[in-house]
């Protein structure tokens, strides 16, 4: 093969590497060696001609030629995954890989098993579901989709509201025993409460109660979590009250283990929002996904439309 050829290959590892800033995140994305990717690179840029990126010992960034290049890089990667899309749906079967992000407890508590029925569904789609709190570059880290609480910043993907979390104020039965159960918004200043650690603002606790009115109550407590998932053993190992979504805990309160305190009032809904890389809207995989979560996720309890 000629060295100086330019390839489909070289210039999806131009691109990612463009979009990461880093050789060796690229590399184990890719599931090659760094020296393969350093090889793609400096075999691009004799191709064409001029240096797409600058190295330094701490950082990859485009040259201006580069920047140039990365756009048209793009806009061909896309029409070729859209060409293969097309030949691939004459036999009525996507194919290919999807890349979601998603909220921790959420993701494995119910998107996981969404996921599940449309692979079920779509068996040559192949899905790298990644849990995480953190607000992710979704260009940077490869993500086609991310599924996201609360509320966005200005953002340049596409968004798809998905309707809104509710919340309930929720503790175990045992703890209800011991410490007796509150009555008003304000005796909750009197009981151990189980906080998120990276959610701002939460030693005050906002209800709103069923008959309008809004109540701002001090929330505190000698335990704060930052998953959900924590936060949902500790209530069930009695350690006090918290706010939840209801899809974290509707089948314990099923079953009992769990009870409403206060029921009359809840603290405010958040936003669920569905993210997606424009670039990737088009792809008939994605498209497809993006469809599926959005009309089974609606089924899910606490999920309400905004």
């Amino acid at each position: 093969m000629d060295r100086s050829e330019v390839s489909l290959e070289r210039m999806r590892s131009f691109v990612r590497v463009a979009e990461r800033g880093n050789l060796s995140a690229v590399a184990r994305e890719l599931g090659m060696g760094q020296s393969s990717v350093t090889r793609h690179i400096r075999e691009l840029e004799h191709a064409v001609g001029v240096p797409l990126l600058t190295r330094t010992t701490r950082s990859v960034t485009m040259t201006e030629e580069g920047r140039r290049y990365y756009a048209d890089c793009v806009q061909i990667l896309r029409l070729v995954e859209r060409a293969g899309d097309e030949a691939r749906s004459t036999r009525g079967a996507p194919a290919g890989m999807v890349r979601i992000s998603c909220t921790a407890a959420f993701g494995v508590l119910h998107v996981s098993r969404l996921v599940f029925a449309f692979q079920d569904r779509y068996p040559d789609v192949s899905v790298d579901l990644s849990l995480t709190d953190e607000r992710i570059d979704l260009v940077r880290e490869g993500v086609d989709v991310a599924l996201r609480l609360g509320p966005l910043a200005e953002s340049s993907m596409k968004r798809k509201s998905l309707g809104q979390s509710r919340r309930v104020l929720v503790a175990a039965p045992g703890y209800l025993a011991e410490r007796g159960r509150p009555a008003r918004p304000q005796e909750l200043a009197h009981h151990q409460g189980i906080r998120m650690s990276n959610i701002a603002g939460s030693d005050v606790l906002v209800l709103q109660g069923r008959r309008g009115g809004r109540h701002e109550v001090p929330f505190a407590g000698r335990l704060r979590v930052d998953h959900g998932l924590a936060a949902r053993e500790a209530l069930l190992a009695g350690r006090g009250i918290a706010p939840t979504h209801l899809w974290l805990v509707d089948d314990l309160l099923a079953t009992g283990k769990l009870e409403r305190v206060l029921a009359d009032y809840s603290p405010p809904p958040v936003p669920l929002n569905m993210l997606i890389v424009p670039e990737r809207s088009g792809v008939a995989r994605v498209r497809l996904l993006v469809d599926f979560l959005a009309e089974t996720i609606a089924r899910i309890p606490g999920i309400e439309k905004a």
